[in-house]
């Protein structure tokens, strides 16, 4: 089995992994401007997305251009989160450098598109292909393949603690190669329980106070965490941008999330925003808690609050998840200013950040490779790969993190000759 590298090593974003030239594994682009995509332009057999995150299925409607029309596999949220985040990158970006895609592109994804359910395997490119429940978000899925003389199993992303939305990994499967994330190799989480405490009592004392409070929340898994937490304590909110309609669509699909009847209680007990005639400036003067996209405060409606909350101390930005290098959302934790309009502006707003990650930090990555001690380990998706497989090493694990590019081969073997 040939495993070849065209994105996500050591690095976060655009992860795409080519197996045996035929079977891709994901195909997602980063968050800088330009965006940075897989390299090698691949022409595929078949395509399996793991889970449906930008960094891991930005870039897939660009698989299709041309006479190129490879099934693609996933599960349904994936397919309807992939497709949901190609349409706003073309709302946003279309006809520009940080849209690899065209609108053609993207409406082809129907006719390619083949889903699954977890443990139900399938043929693709040859290969044997099941999808295992990798806790992540809902539909995100550790991708096992077997070629007949080598089973491998990519990862994707995962959490192998339980999240309000969707319940931990728990499938292991004998493999000879893992291809395994490591966001955070050199993290370990505090525990959820009390996350969620100090969330709640902050955003109920700034609430006491007369103040407002803005909760920059991904559209796709955070913001239905954040409603879910909110209804669980009775904290009213608002939800605004895309994660009202990613709401709406994970109540189609009750089999892959964790509590079908919370989430319908989370949304029914949300106030749905539709930004009509100034609805988001009476909001934010209102004293509430809004949850919004985008998480980084790259775009969407929190660069509408923002700027009306900014200037009063008693007003409060809360995020909820890791701010990639060069943000707004990352500047304005680390400088309290950020840009607004065109102009870096300073926040007087009280700035906080809670880790409610749906990956697996250092304790639960090396919980799940515990697994897979006599295993060859290809780590990749972490800005500290090469350290983490190292470390692993060093524990006697057979380990090492490749190159972009670059091409791993895995001996065949004997039993499955």
């Amino acid at each position: 089995m040939e495993i070849e590298f065209l994105g996500g090593t050591s690095e976060i974003g655009r992860s795409a992994v080519l197996v045996n030239g035929s079977l891709l594994l994901d195909f997602g682009m980063s968050t800088d401007n330009p965006p940075r995509l897989p390299v090698g332009d691949p022409d595929p057999e078949a395509v399996v997305v793991s889970h449906g995150h930008l960094d891991h299925a930005g870039a897939v409607p660009a698989l299709l251009s041309g006479d190129s029309r490879p099934p693609i596999h996933w599960t349904p949220p994936t397919r309807e989160l992939t497709t949901t985040l190609a349409r706003d990158t073309l709302k946003l970006h279309g006809g520009s450098y940080r849209c690899p895609f065209t609108e053609a592109e993207l409406q082809r994804l129907t006719q390619v598109s083949r889903e699954h359910g977890y443990r139900e395997t399938f043929e693709a490119a040859g290969h044997e292909v099941t999808l295992f429940d990798a806790g992540h978000i809902p539909g995100s899925a550790h991708v096992l393949v077997d070629d007949g003389d080598a089973r491998l199993l990519y990862t994707g992303d995962f959490h192998t603690d339980d999240q309000r939305l969707v319940s931990r990994t728990t499938a292991r499967p004998d493999v000879d190669v893992v291809v395994c994330e490591s966001t955070y190799s050199d993290v370990q989480h505090d525990d959820r329980a009390g996350v969620e405490e100090r969330f709640v009592r902050s955003v109920e004392t700034t609430l006491w106070e007369g103040g407002t409070v803005v909760v920059p929340a991904f559209a796709i898994g955070r913001t239905q965490e954040m409603l879910l937490i909110c209804e669980a304590y009775d904290v009213p909110c608002y939800v605004d941008g895309m994660g009202q309609g990613v709401t709406e669509m994970l109540r189609r699909h009750p089999t892959f999330v964790r509590d079908p009847d919370a989430l319908r209680r989370a949304k029914s007990h949300a106030r749905f925003v539709t930004g009509r005639d100034g609805q988001r400036r009476r909001i934010a003067d209102q004293g509430a808690a809004i949850v919004t996209t985008s998480g980084m405060l790259t775009g969407g409606p929190a660069m509408t609050y923002v700027p009306e909350i900014r200037t009063n101390p008693t007003n409060k930005l809360t995020f909820t998840g890791y701010q990639v290098e060069g943000t707004p959302g990352r500047e304005l934790l680390e400088t309290g200013r950020t840009e607004i309009d065109g102009r870096i502006m300073p926040v007087s707003a009280r700035i906080e950040s809670y880790d409610f990650s749906a990956h697996a930090d250092r304790e639960g990555l090396l919980g799940f490779l515990s697994t897979y001690e006599k295993t060859t380990l290809l780590v990749n998706h972490g800005d500290r790969c090469g350290a983490f497989a190292a470390e692993l090493c060093e524990d006697g694990y057979d380990a090492r993190a490749p190159g972009l590019g670059e091409t791993i081969t895995v001996p065949s073997t004997p039993a499955r000759r």
